[in-house]
């Protein structure tokens, strides 16, 4: 679709037409992929699975300098498009700030959200950002620290080994961000998933990794504090992506939420149990 701006929002939609949306924000690099598990579970459900690339990934526009917030808007206008007034969102690792900001700055349409291993803001006080991350990780975020030149440079050596990533290789590929339990998990499509994810999250570029990264350690553009839906927090301990400090610390933070630590999940092992976080969500969800 064209955006009011003039940019472009590829996204993807499968379900009946008259139900409920569920907005699923993808992680950090991806794209509008199919992920199986969670457009199985909503068609469980009787949901409607909506999944945009966000700007930068696949057929999107890019938005240089965009924020956190943004999300809203964009997510706004698909959802006028399709003609839904309320739903409910579901962000995963690099999605958990967007579907936090989709309840902080659109409170009259969603009616509940959920995080699954989501990152914290860059700045939360008490919180040491990057511990506990996978080496990767660390690199990652020690560049965008350093700015857009440095980032560039460390995303575009990235990005060839990338976008050619197959299933088999994916182990090798996720390196140190791959805890025991993720690499046990990486069975039944999901090693196929993040294959397929991760080479098209650089098929265009590295905008939108790029994009994302720099939004995630400036102002998200929103307090937490202004979120009123109800919210739930869904962390592994397990987890070398987005460490179990981050739930922690937006457990604590976010007004209301409900906290799910679960010691013996990581970062992926959690998508194993993705009707629980839609059941749960939909628990909570008044239309």
């Amino acid at each position: 679709m064209t955006l009011p701006g003039g940019r472009t929002l590829e996204y993807l939609v499968e379900g009946p037409p008259g139900g409920l949306p569920l907005v699923l924000h993808h992680g950090t690099p991806s794209g509008a992929v199919r992920l199986a598990p969670v457009f199985e579970s909503a068609a469980r459900h009787g949901l409607r699975l909506v999944l945009a690339s966000r700007p930068g990934y696949g057929g999107s526009s890019p938005h240089p300098g965009r924020r956190v917030a943004d999300v809203a808007a964009d997510t706004a206008a698909l959802l006028d498009s399709l003609g839904a007034a309320h739903f409910v969102t579901i962000g995963w690792s690099g999605g958990g700030p967007h579907a936090l900001a989709c309840a902080a700055l659109l409170p009259g349409r969603c009616v509940g959200a959920s995080t699954i291993a989501g990152v914290a803001p860059y700045e939360a006080p008490g919180l040491d950002w990057p511990a506990g991350m996978g080496e990767e990780n660390i690199a990652e975020f020690e560049a965008a620290a350093k700015g857009v030149q440095a980032l560039d440079a460390f995303l575009t050596g990235m990005a060839d080994g990338l976008a050619r990533v197959t299933a088999a290789d994916v182990v090798e590929a996720f390196g140190d961000l791959l805890s025991e339990v993720d690499k046990r998990a990486l069975t039944g499509g999901l090693a196929g998933y993040l294959a397929e994810s991760t080479r098209y999250s650089v098929s265009a570029g590295i905008a939108g990794w790029r994009e994302d990264d720099l939004a995630f350690l400036a102002h998200w553009g929103f307090p937490l504090a202004d979120i009123r839906v109800p919210v739930a927090v869904w962390q592994g301990e397990q987890d070398r992506m987005v460490p179990p400090a981050h739930g922690h610390w937006l457990s604590a933070h976010v007004p209301g939420a409900e906290v799910h630590l679960l010691p013996a999940e990581g970062h992926l092992s959690l998508l194993a149990g993705i009707d629980e976080v839609v059941e749960n969500l939909l628990a909570h969800t008044t239309v």
